[in-house]
């Protein structure tokens, strides 16, 4: 329960910051064309029965821009890996050579730029949505504050506090949304 308008911002501004922190890994996770290791970010391999991060069972490296190259920690996970790739269906189809994996990373058509486009701006819409959702109930707590002794006027600049601080997460949400649109749609 919070019980100081301090209390009440700090909590929100933890909140957006760490919905923010989240749309930065979806948008890292859209390939904008350039090989990139956090391409393969979530990707589970089959370690003797568990589940586990590709990143924990090989190193991932990308010698150039178009191509990803995994070289398991144990020969006998070159399968599971590979199947994993395949399995979580990132548009890859892996290649090995008994040693090692190597992602060629196609090229982008335009069509496929504006499907990543357009699947970026439903992650950036979705992180506006939780942002305002955390705005609302920012201003719920502030409305309890009242119950708690806090004045009105300390609750009327809590609440412009709490609609200033959405405008500036909402404008970084933009600005996250034009650079990885400009990354994607540059061939």
């Amino acid at each position: 329960m919070v019980t100081t308008s301090s209390e009440c911002l700090s909590e929100m501004k933890n909140d957006m910051t760490n919905s923010l922190n989240f749309l930065k890994k979806e948008l890292e996770q859209i390939r904008a064309g350039k090989a990139n290791p956090k391409m393969l970010e979530g990707v589970k391999v089959d370690y003797y029965g568990t589940p586990t991060p590709i990143e924990q069972v090989a190193s991932i490296g990308t010698p150039d821009p178009k191509q990803i190259l995994i070289q398991p920690w144990e020969k006998s996970m070159i399968g599971p890996i590979e199947k994993a790739i395949m399995a979580a269906n990132l548009g890859f189809n892996p290649q090995n050579n008994g040693e090692i994996i190597r992602v060629i990373v196609p090229t982008l058509t335009e069509e496929r730029r504006k499907e990543l486009v357009k699947r970026t701006k439903q992650e950036t819409e979705q992180a506006k949505v939780n942002i305002r959702n955390i705005r609302r109930n920012a201003n719920d707590q502030a409305k309890k504050l009242k119950d708690n002794g806090v004045s009105e006027d300390e609750i009327k600049k809590l609440e412009n506090d709490i609609q200033k601080a959405t405008d500036t997460f909402i404008a970084d949400i933009d600005k996250l949304f034009a650079m990885k649109e400009k990354e994607i749609m540059t061939v």
